[in-house]
């Protein structure tokens, strides 16, 4: 069943009776008090207001989107926000089961609640809300965390500037970047200094050259809300060159470089900043950490890891207190963080995180009008249908989807491979039983700038090591050493992992087809997204093309067997919630 906006309405309002909080923060929204028609009204709070989304991943139209069922958190991480999933993230933000907001937040019971209430996101969706926030709140700053202009075939096609154009419209302030440098180093001060010119300031504190480690980027601005200096520091993600292909971007060097982040709070502070606000694409275990260590930053704006948390968590450092916030993906929320300044200083604070609901939110028309124009060259081809499916199809989670079990199986049967490997992505997104998949559907989870598919002969040592590698960037205890993202998605092989062991003692029982993986001998693997300019085993095939091979052969995809590993010592883990 799928509900009209009428009906979805009438949802609210029963829900609005019942207490239902949107927000998931302490206090209900005053649209429960004025009815269901202004679910988004916030009583404005303080002087100072900042709106933030990130990692939309060029999602202009809205989307369905599975939140994961397991996102684990290790050693002093376990427990603790954002590593909480479906009945705990319920528990410790005390949302009722069964609700709007469980749904938002939560896998849950997942297509029957997407199925009901519609679709989120979507830029025209968002900007509705932006332009309305913003009229309760003069001033409001929209701050965009980054991952903006990858991740869908328009924007792969149009080299970034469809999703430049539409940050321009919904009327982005300050911006702070990752996935937007695997379009280049030229394209990306092209579009700094040129389409965002006078517009949109890009900052990033931690990105220098190579040679003399000179600043690539403005590391902060200042901007003045209702007579108040706000410094806004920018924090590219530091392991860009790492987890994407370092050629892109040779002369540049990133890192998370906390020294000279309390060197850029210290010059803002000085310059007569009252508020200082990192934005930030470090993922929310680094930001945590960060807090901790860098003292005079009032709140850390986060992405990169796609959490969605409702409260921000208050982290204590020797300067006091600092908040951290991480505000989810695909334009499927929008923080709003309200700050009360007075005598210099914060003196308080109110955070929402909104779902932003389509069916809640009439589009924008401007907005609306520009998608349908800048989609309308490759309407045709990105609504192309290549398969139906019967299973759900989605991404998220720290082992295993469903799409990327359908990316693996495809890898393997259209190279001819024992194995294959397909990147641990967060992005891309989900598609209902029932639903046609579409190029549309497909170029989600795969349009990036280095798609080939490659297929190598690699000993049952080297298969090791490469897991161990990836289980190590994303379990390591020290969230300085992480680097999001999850792990990578296996077809084939199966094996035992133990997050809580250290690297090189992760791994075991690894096997094909019942037989343990002998490490000397060679095995035919199949993989994508080589960071190398020039990948050993190149096909020259771009893996969107595969994938749609497979699907029009199968025609239907149903009964997908998702390869997981069996995972030791994990049981008692908040962020582990099997299915």
């Amino acid at each position: 069943m799928h509900l009209s906006r009428r009906e979805f309405l009438q949802i609210l309002a029963a829900a609005s009776a019942a207490g239902f909080q949107l927000s998931g923060a302490d206090e209900a929204l005053a649209a429960t008090k004025k009815g269901p028609g202004n679910p988004y009204e916030l009583p404005p709070f303080g002087n100072v207001s900042l709106l933030h989304y990130t990692d939309c991943h060029a999602q202009l139209l809205p989307v369905y989107f599975r939140e994961p069922n397991i996102n684990l958190g290790i050693g002093s991480m376990k427990g603790h926000p954002p590593h909480l999933v479906g009945k705990h993230f319920l528990k410790y933000y005390g949302i009722q089961p069964g609700t709007l907001e469980a749904h938002a937040f939560t896998y849950l019971d997942f297509v029957e609640a997407a199925r009901k209430y519609g679709k989120v996101g979507g830029f025209a969706h968002l900007r509705t809300l932006v332009k309305h926030l913003r009229a309760q709140r003069p001033g409001a700053l929209l701050l965009d965390g980054g991952d903006t202009w990858q991740g869908s075939g328009t924007s792969l096609w149009t080299n970034a500037q469809d999703m430049v154009d539409a940050q321009l419209l919904l009327g982005v302030d300050i911006m702070t970047p990752h996935w937007e440098m695997t379009f280049g180093a030229d394209r990306v001060k092209e579009i700094v200094d040129k389409d965002f010119a006078g517009k949109i300031d890009f900052v990033a504190q931690n990105i220098v050259t190579t040679d003399f480690e000179e600043r690539v980027f403005k590391p902060y601005v200042i901007r003045e809300v209702n007579g108040v200096p706000v410094a806004v520091i920018g924090q590219a993600f530091p392991y860009t060159p790492i987890a994407n292909p370092r050629y892109l971007i040779s002369e540049w060097s990133f890192g998370i470089r906390d020294e000279e982040m309390q060197e850029v709070v210290d010059e803002a502070r000085k310059e007569g900043a009252q508020v200082v606000v990192v934005l930030s694409h470090n993922g929310m275990d680094v930001d945590l950490k960060m807090a901790s260590r860098v003292t005079g930053i009032d709140a850390i704006m986060g992405g990169h890891t796609h959490d969605a948390v409702p409260r921000p968590v208050e982290v204590k450092n020797a300067g006091g207190v600092t908040l951290v916030t991480n505000a989810g993906s695909n334009t499927k929320f929008l923080g709003v963080l309200d700050l009360d300044v007075k005598k210099g200083k914060v003196a308080g604070y109110r955070y929402k995180l909104l779902p932003v609901f389509a069916n809640l939110l009439e589009p924008d028309k401007e907005m609306a009008d520009y998608i349908a124009k800048v989609r309308q060259t490759y309407e045709k081809k990105l609504a192309r249908e290549l398969a139906v499916t019967d299973d759900l199809l989605y991404r998220r989670g720290n082992f295993n989807g469903t799409f990327d079990q359908l990316i693996c199986d495809a890898l393997m049967e259209q190279t001819d491979s024992e194995i294959a490997f397909s990147p641990g992505f967060r992005w891309g997104v989900s598609v209902l039983p029932g639903e046609p998949i579409t190029v549309d559907h497909v170029m989600t989870q795969t349009a990036i700038t280095y798609p080939h598919v490659t297929r190598n002969k690699l000993t049952g040592e080297t298969i090791k090591n490469i897991l161990e590698d990836v289980a190590d960037n994303l379990f390591n205890k020290d969230p300085y050493y992480q680097q999001g993202g999850d792990m990578v998605r296996v077809g084939g092989l199966e094996y035992t992992i133990d997050p809580n062991q250290d690297i090189g003692k992760r791994i075991s029982d690894m096997r094909l087809h019942g037989k343990p993986i002998q490490p000397k001998k060679g095995y035919w693997v199949a993989g994508w997204a080589s960071v190398q300019e020039k990948p050993a085993g190149d096909t020259g095939k771009p893996v969107w093309d595969v994938v749609m091979a497979y699907l029009e052969d199968k025609k239907t995809i149903k009964d997908i067997k998702l390869n997981t590993p069996k995972i030791k010592g994990v049981a008692d883990n908040p962020g582990y919630e099997p299915i």
